[in-house]
């Protein structure tokens, strides 16, 4: 099954659940008015979010000549793809990401602990991850999935002070616990299983467009190692599923990571290159 259908029928899972509940709740007049709240404030985030998180991170436009604006321009135009703006953020951890609301209006970014720690090969492979992001509209993914996550806990919340659409439903305490509890929790792991499903794309396409699935496998390996000695110095948890490596990791973190795990990152890319062989 591939990358892109997985997000399909995730996606579809978030619908149908979010559908459902607003079906048990008193009327659909609740669901449509959650819906337009979490939706409201995603676009919010979609549209101008990505100048907050280069503000926030103080981050600053890499010069035409530096080291990343060129591995980016040649990606770029390897790939025959737009050229994002390139920023450079001055924090010693070393990460990265992309933002932005589509391939035309997007950025990508690299910490000062990226720059120093990585060789030309290995960030050419995480730049080439950020450009699979940009060019697969994973921003947009990302913000349909927490669309629904968001209205389904906006669901539960009415529920609680509303009740469900029957008398009968309102004395089934299981019911009326899942509806508070289970489905916003189910939502919640959805929106991660998609988001851990973009990451793997987001891997393959660089090894496809850098040549190079080993130099990422390091990279990766690199960076995990270097968020746990340094950590992220001004972020912000809600960032977190921005970045190549979870920044914020350790205990639940790691259990409700937008992330998949590491290592299973590098096995799949240590795979890829002995199909390449």
């Amino acid at each position: 099954m591939t990358n892109t259908i997985k997000t399909a029928l995730l996606l579809g899972s978030l619908t149908f659940l979010f559908v459902w509940i607003g079906g048990e709740l008193g009327g659909s007049q609740g669901a449509v008015i959650a819906f337009i709240a979490a939706a409201a404030m995603n676009f919010w985030a979609y549209w101008g979010s990505h100048k907050a998180v280069l503000k926030h991170y103080h981050a600053q436009e890499a010069a035409p000549g530096d080291r990343l604006n060129r591995i980016v321009t040649e990606l770029a135009d390897r790939g025959k793809l737009y050229k994002p703006k390139v920023y450079i953020v001055p924090e010693r951890t070393p990460n990265a990401f992309a933002t932005g609301r589509n391939p035309k209006h997007a950025a990508v970014a690299a910490t000062a602990g990226l720059l120093e720690l990585l060789n030309d090969d290995e960030l050419a492979a995480v730049m080439a991850h950020e450009l699979a992001h940009v060019k697969h509209r994973d921003t947009l993914i990302g913000t349909i999935a927490s669309t629904f996550a968001g209205a389904m806990a906006m669901l539960a919340q009415i529920s609680r002070y509303g009740g469900v659409r029957s008398n009968q439903k309102k004395s089934n305490p299981i019911m009326l616990l899942f509806i508070v509890i289970g489905a916003p929790l189910a939502a919640l792991i959805i929106r991660m299983t998609v988001s851990r499903v973009r990451e793997y794309a987001a891997d393959e396409e660089s090894a496809h467009l850098s040549g190079k699935p080993l130099s990422l496998a390091s990279a990766l390996g690199k960076i995990r190692t270097g968020v746990g000695k340094t950590p992220l110095t001004r972020g912000n948890p809600a960032h977190a599923h921005m970045f190549i490596i979870n920044p914020f990791m350790g205990g639940l973190a790691n259990l409700f990571s937008s992330h998949p795990p590491a290592e299973e990152r590098i096995r799949r890319l240590q795979a890829l290159a002995k199909k390449a062989v």
